[in-house]
């Protein structure tokens, strides 16, 4: 039996008001808008409901992932044999007293940003312009103009493989650049505890509107994608590097070398997962051969290729 159908007849017995959809189309829950169906998707409404389906996910040895907006991944075009759990309805968020919030996975940088800004505690404003959701940004210690995740996570439970619900800090999140211990230990963010500061609602709605301001000025928030396309290389500027390849305005089928900014990769229009990694490795060869320096991506590129 195929673990779909496994998991089908199992997911109405033990988690009946769990919201499913079938050979869902990966294309309207990623940011690039490109991604072949999802053999099974579920929606979980909270953190309960996502530790259940995950511990039933482990028992039954399901493959599966999870996903938040989305804002970071690159799918294959032939889709994914995976139940995918997304975590979009995981909104709420909360003041828990001593200038913190708790937040669950699912809710978006820019509506916990303004939730911080409305309430007097800054820390959070760089967040405001980032295109993903709390879960997602943990995962990657997500930053922007000299903010990062990590400097505002004080505790974050989790759902770990063998374990179950656990509440992790400080050095056993393992924050890097643009890492965690999630990347290591297979585990999920069902929600975590923001240490902010008092600070003034106007100044700090000021400093998102100029974050917002330079955003759009430099970044092509025009056309679908998945943020910065590749990692910053020790001591230099991805984009700088592109750039000076000659690489901008460089495309393969939809997919193109932002000319605004050299440093995304867009989908103009149409574009597949294939069109993007192509021209991937055309700026990876390219600015290697130039320079010597090898770019890794950032972008998380899933499915298996056909």
């Amino acid at each position: 039996m195929p673990w779909y159908e496994d998991f089908d007849r199992l997911i109405s017995q033990t988690l009946p008001s769990l919201s499913v959809s079938r050979e869902e189309p990966m294309a309207a829950h990623t940011t690039f808008r490109i991604g072949g169906p999802a053999r099974r998707m579920a929606f979980p409404s909270s953190p309960e409901e996502l530790s259940a389906l995950l511990t039933l996910a482990e028992k039954e040895e399901w493959p599966w992932m999870t996903v938040g907006n989305g804002s970071n991944l690159l799918v294959r075009d032939e889709g994914l044999d995976l139940l995918v759990i997304a975590t979009g309805k995981l909104e709420h968020m909360e003041l828990m007293g001593d200038h913190r919030i708790r937040a669950w996975a699912g809710v978006s940088l820019a509506r916990l940003a303004v939730f911080a800004m409305e309430h007097g505690l800054e820390g959070l404003a760089f967040a405001h312009g980032i295109p993903g959701s709390l879960g997602g940004a943990v995962f990657m210690n997500a930053g922007a103009y000299g903010g990062e995740m990590c400097q505002v996570v004080d505790a974050v439970t989790a759902w770990l493989p063998g374990r179950g619900v656990v509440e992790l800090r400080g050095e056993e999140l393992a924050f890097g650049y643009r890492r965690s211990c999630f990347g290591e230990n297979g585990g999920v963010v069902l929600y975590a505890d923001l240490a902010l500061r008092p600070g003034d609602s106007q100044a700090i709605r000021g400093e998102m509107e100029e974050l917002i301001r330079r955003r759009r000025e430099k970044q092509p928030l025009e056309y679908p994608s998945a943020g910065s396309t590749f990692k910053r290389p020790e001591g230099y500027f991805a984009a700088a590097l592109i750039e000076q390849c000659g690489l901008k305005g460089a495309a393969v089928g939809g997919a193109m070398v932002s000319p605004k900014h050299s440093g995304f990769i867009i989908n103009t229009g149409g574009a597949t997962c294939r069109d993007v990694l192509a021209l991937i490795a055309k700026v990876q060869d390219t600015v290697k051969g130039e320079t010597g320096v090898t770019l890794e991506p950032e972008v998380r590129i899933l499915g298996e290729a056909k």
